[in-house]
């Protein structure tokens, strides 16, 4: 299920430090390209209940960096900032899937 969630405004970031270079030794995701894809559009969030728990929601979201690559992102907000927990590039079925809600929506790049 795709859902828009209210995000900070404006959008601001917390980093971790103990998480700030794991997406770049794990996936080669920069924190720079975790910021891009929550700044441009279309965004497609989904919920991530497996990961979530009372304390802490988890979401995930589907987007694109400004050069184009398709990352998913999972998060969480605190204290009115996105802290990122991980970020990968998209698989395919997700591609698939982020191409065939951009077709069918209103959502305009």
């Amino acid at each position: 299920m795709i859902k828009i969630y209210d995000l900070p405004e404006p959008v601001e970031f917390e980093w971790d430090k103990g998480n700030i270079e794991k997406n770049l030794i794990k996936h080669n995701v920069s924190n720079s390209e975790i910021e891009e894809v929550f700044i441009n559009t279309p965004l497609l969030f989904f919920p991530d209940p497996s990961h979530s728990s009372e304390e802490e929601k988890r979401h995930g979201a589907l987007g694109r960096t400004h050069t184009g690559r398709m990352l998913q992102v999972i998060f969480t907000i605190r204290k009115n900032k996105i802290r990122a927990i991980s970020a990968r590039d998209m698989s395919r079925k997700e591609r698939q899937f982020y191409e065939e809600a951009k077709r069918n929506s209103e959502i305009q790049e």
